[in-house]
């Protein structure tokens, strides 16, 4: 800011502006806190000022403060060291100094400490005062809605990170079998949750595959689905045995998470295509809908304990596919856990199916299925869903 120079006195009326400002001046001198009050009343800024003569009595003042008119020669807090103690406590309030004709780079250098302006005592009337502070809050809300603009645009950044960890690509050369995957974000701004899925082909014939839902929404959460699935990507490689990897998965789970009441659940699938079966284990998690011959129903699991709670192997249920042409659909809850319109009744895994079991639905392309159940969900929930959605849909033949 360069020096001010004397204007000519001018009024500006409060209906200028419409929003009051709450003032604070910090001067120890009463001559110029007079100075200051009388300055602002001959303009008639639309300002509620009150004056603390110290820091210590200015931290016990801020509170509803937009803005803080500090000399930089308080007795308990001098120059530059003082405005960086009163700005570890304007929080949101913006701040202009006062300095003399002969500490002017002062003003410059307060700046660059993060003060919005600086104001040469003596050189300036009431409107350039009043316009001062009203650009130094203005300026500082610009500065805060930047800072907020940058925040997101991190956490977007952040969010595409963790996606790829999250929702990779299949690892798979088999053509035998088709596999659609889909997520939603149930957060604002689209951040992730923990949901995360996987396909990982071992040999010609063994497809091995994994949804998973880690408790709670956040970057935390979506770290440890991403550092799950990468263990269970991992461990199905190195070829540990199918009973032992969501042992091994839970121990991962277990070392990593923030705090002990962090859980997960899984649904994990080993297909045999050459056998045409499947073994499948659940861990608290909702079971697979088989989609065969147009109809759809749960496959008859058995479930074991979600991961995290209390170290249990997931019993595994053998299922037997009949005929070359199904299909089976994992999901977390959140495709679930909306309501159905009547009362609070949620949709569940029996909503599920009878959305399946709709004409409409056999129409639909493999590929858009889980797109089309997302959309009728929401439907019946009367708006977006809660939760984040994550889905695999594995076809053999084709149709179902």
């Amino acid at each position: 800011m360069t020096e001010r120079s004397v204007a000519p006195r001018a009024r500006i009326g409060a209906s200028a502006y419409r929003e009051r400002l709450r003032v604070l001046l910090v001067e120890d001198d009463e001559g110029d806190a007079f100075l200051v009050r009388e300055l602002l009343s001959e303009a008639e800024a639309p300002f509620d000022l009150t004056v603390a003569s110290s820091l210590r009595e200015a931290a016990a003042m801020m509170r509803g403060v937009q803005c803080v008119l500090l000399d930089l020669g308080l007795p308990d807090a001098e120059g530059i060291d003082g405005l960086r103690k009163l700005l570890a406590l304007a929080g949101s309030a913006a701040v202009c100094v006062l300095t003399g004709r002969s500490d002017e780079h002062l003003g410059v250098a307060a700046v660059a400490e993060g003060a919005q302006d600086y104001l040469v005592k003596g050189q300036v009337d009431g409107v350039l005062l009043t316009r001062a502070l009203r650009y130094a809050v203005e300026r500082k809300r610009a500065d805060e809605n930047a800072q907020r603009l940058r925040e997101v645009e991190l956490r977007q950044a952040e969010s595409a990170r963790l996606e790829r960890g999250l929702l990779p690509q299949p690892l798979m050369q088999t053509t035998d079998v088709a596999v659609h995957t889909f997520y939603r974000s149930g957060r604002a701004m689209g951040l992730l949750g923990g949901d995360f899925f996987d396909v990982v082909q071992v040999g010609e014939d063994r497809l091995h595959v994994i949804v998973g839902d880690v408790c709670g929404h956040g970057v935390d959460e979506a770290a440890l689905g991403v550092e799950l699935r990468v263990a269970w990507r991992a461990l199905v490689l190195a070829g540990v045995a199918d009973e032992q990897i969501l042992s091994s998965l839970e121990q991962v789970l277990m070392t990593e998470r923030r705090s002990r009441e962090v859980f997960a659940t899984v649904a994990s699938m080993v297909i045999d295509l050459a056998g045409n079966r499947a073994t499948v284990r659940l861990a608290g998690h909702p079971p697979p809908v088989l989609l065969a011959g147009g109809q759809a129903a749960p496959v008859a699991v058995k479930t074991g304990i979600v991961l995290g709670v209390r170290p249990k192997p997931a019993p595994p249920t053998e299922v037997k596919f009949a005929g070359d042409d199904w299909s089976v659909l994992l999901y977390t809850d959140g495709l679930i856990e909306g309501h159905t319109g009547a009362g609070n009744e949620r949709l569940d895994v029996d909503g599920l199916c009878d959305l399946l079991r709709e004409p409409a639905a056999g129409t639909v392309p493999l590929a858009a299925l889980p797109a089309w159940l997302v959309g009728r969900a929401e439907q019946a929930n009367g708006g977006p869903l809660a939760d984040d959605v994550a889905m695999l849909l594995i076809s053999r033949g084709g149709g179902w």
